[in-house]
């Protein structure tokens, strides 16, 4: 799996270096004479996690239908895009943030989420994530044939990307003190155990597919902003230690060190009886999470982008070609 991570990283990095140093053929060889711009920025906002942990009253649903606004995290980071022409980008952005989940905070409208409250389970996780995408500009393909740009300029975009999280959950002492352990090590599910041979032990570094849209709006020829929805399709459905069923307790004495094995006895299973009153722990085997589904995570990002080098044309003359007739007319 290192190997592979590494594999993806070193040729998306190829990938963004060739495009860097070589936007001066590209444009000629695919473009004209249009020249290629190089434009960095940063970028902010609100993140949210989709997975096995909280959702929304009813029954777990998919996508933004089941975010918890409440539990609303934040990521930050920096860009560098390279533009070979004005309706296609190729962008390399890092960025930091975390995620976060908890079954109590799914609303209560009937038994249905109470099944999920039950559970009991929480978690979090910081975030450090790096990709490169390809922004789709339609509007400037069309706008081309007119010798016309607009200033408002939505947009797709696809890439791929490398993660790291490391998942926490917690335990609450009996005057109210909440502690946060490091779950990967506890084994919660069985993975890596001889009795489960399926559950392999996942990697806290994996491959993801960023994908969506946004609108730019062109403030200058210099500034930029944009907003931005964009969503992360994982290859793993232990982003919040979360997947399969529960297993025999017993086996944490075998696997882990007495404290550890004592830690994970615990936070594996904290079962609340509130449809099933006085149950405390569910039986081996008794369903924990839904492995059908992997994890995945959205954002909606404030973008500001500044254009480095040379102008071509001044604000006022950028002003006017927005107003000006086609030259077709």
């Amino acid at each position: 799996m290192k190997k592979r991570l590494l594999c993806v990283s070193h040729t998306c990095l190829l990938i963004f270096c060739s495009f860097l140093f070589s936007t001066k053929s590209i444009s000629q060889d695919l473009y004209g004479e249009h020249k290629a711009r190089v434009e960095v920025g940063f970028n902010v906002g609100p993140s949210f996690f989709l997975g096995d942990l909280g959702g929304n009253a009813g029954k777990g649903k998919r996508f933004v239908k089941d975010l918890n606004i409440q539990l609303t995290q934040i990521v930050k980071g920096g860009f560098i895009a390279i533009y070979p022409s004005n309706w296609l980008a190729f962008r390399l952005t890092a960025q930091v943030g975390s995620l976060k989940a908890d079954d109590n905070a799914i609303g209560t409208k009937g038994t249905d989420e109470l099944w999920r409250k039950q559970r009991n389970l929480d978690f979090r996780t910081t975030l450090k994530e790096a990709y490169v995408v390809t922004e789709f500009y339609p509007l400037n393909l069309l706008t081309n044939l007119i010798d016309y740009e607009a200033r408002l300029q939505p947009y797709g975009t696809i890439g791929v990307g490398v993660f790291h999280f490391n998942p926490q959950g917690s335990l609450t002492s009996s005057n109210g003190t909440k502690t946060w352990y490091d779950l990967k090590p506890l084994r919660t599910e069985g993975e890596g155990m001889a009795e489960y041979p399926d559950r392999k032990e996942y990697a806290l570094t994996q491959v993801n597919i960023p994908m969506g849209a946004g609108l730019k709006i062109i403030i200058s020829e210099r500034i930029n902003t944009s907003f931005e929805v964009i969503w992360r399709k994982s290859f793993t459905d232990y982003i919040d230690d979360v997947s399969t069923n529960y297993i025999d307790p017993d086996l944490f004495d075998k696997y882990l060190t007495p404290q550890n094995a004592a830690i994970a006895r615990k936070i594996s299973d904290k079962t609340y009886g509130i449809i099933t009153p006085g149950l405390n722990r569910y039986a081996p085997g008794t369903q924990r999470g839904n492995p059908k589904q992997n994890d995945s995570y959205v954002s909606t990002l404030l973008k500001i982008g500044i254009r480095l080098g040379p102008l071509q044309n001044s604000l006022n003359e950028h002003i006017k070609s927005q107003n000006k007739c086609p030259k077709r007319f």
